[in-house]
């Protein structure tokens, strides 16, 4: 074995490690609350989010060349879907994906539950918050941005953005990567029978989306200057207007 591959594999084994820590991470972050009388108001929050992003890239889900890389983020990584179903069944699998996906694949899984994670523990607070000022039933502009204020957590909101960037790199850099397309393609049977469904249309979603698009800089740029300056913006004036 050469050290190049040797180098690899051992990249593998340390990302199947972090990822099976995120992922309990997250397991534990969703049984934390799973005995909340009030279950509804975090998927009501994630609605809300979701289609402030709507509203915040109109033009890039307009765009033909951007749609696709638009859509996959605003439903697969920054979005309102419970992605419970794609972590238990990844967690069930992290041993043979080490086995058999690349390092960069590996790498896409591990920064998509790194960022599930994190948005789990900012919603919870940003959910308790809202309680807290009785705005929670019915989300509106002035009581998020309060609520927004009063989590505070500026370090988590700016790794938020940041790994939205490092998926899209790594997507990016995966589509040139030739054996990967044909690996999905060949994965999608038996990864549904066995019941690994999600895990394999996340990947196959977000690798579609960024061999459309035919180069993610640009999109990337705009996706982390906008976040960027809105959190910013969020913090520095309590009276912030609604983006879009």
């Amino acid at each position: 074995m050469d050290n190049r591959r040797m180098k690899e594999d051992g990249d593998k084994e340390a990302i199947g490690r972090e990822l099976a820590d995120c992922i309990a991470e997250a397991r534990q972050l969703r049984a934390a609350r799973a005995g909340d009388p009030e279950p509804d108001d975090y998927p009501r929050l994630k609605e809300y989010q979701a289609a402030r992003l709507a509203r915040s890239y109109a033009d890039l889900l307009a765009s033909e060349r951007y749609r696709p890389a638009a859509e996959f983020f605003l439903s697969d990584v920054y979005g309102p879907k419970d992605f419970r179903t794609r972590d238990e069944e990844l967690e069930r699998v992290v041993p043979v994906m080490v086995r058999v996906l690349p390092a960069r694949a590996l790498a896409t899984l591990l920064e998509a539950v790194k960022m599930d994670t994190l948005s789990e523990s900012l919603d919870t607070d940003m959910v308790l918050a809202l309680r807290r000022a009785g705005g929670a039933k019915a989300i509106d502009w002035p009581a998020y941005v309060a609520a927004y204020r009063r989590c505070g957590r500026r370090k988590d909101r700016e790794q938020q953005i940041a790994l939205v960037d490092q998926i899209g790199k790594t997507l990016d850099r995966l589509t040139r990567m030739p054996l990967i397309r044909v690996s999905l393609k060949l994965m999608s049977g038996p990864a549904h029978l066995a019941g690994l469904g999600a895990l394999h249309d996340f990947l196959q979603g977000g690798f579609d989306a960024f061999s459309a698009m035919k180069g993610a800089d640009e999109f990337l740029a705009i996706v982390g200057a906008r976040e960027t300056a809105l959190m910013k913006e969020l913090f520095a004036n309590p009276n912030a207007g609604y983006p879009g």
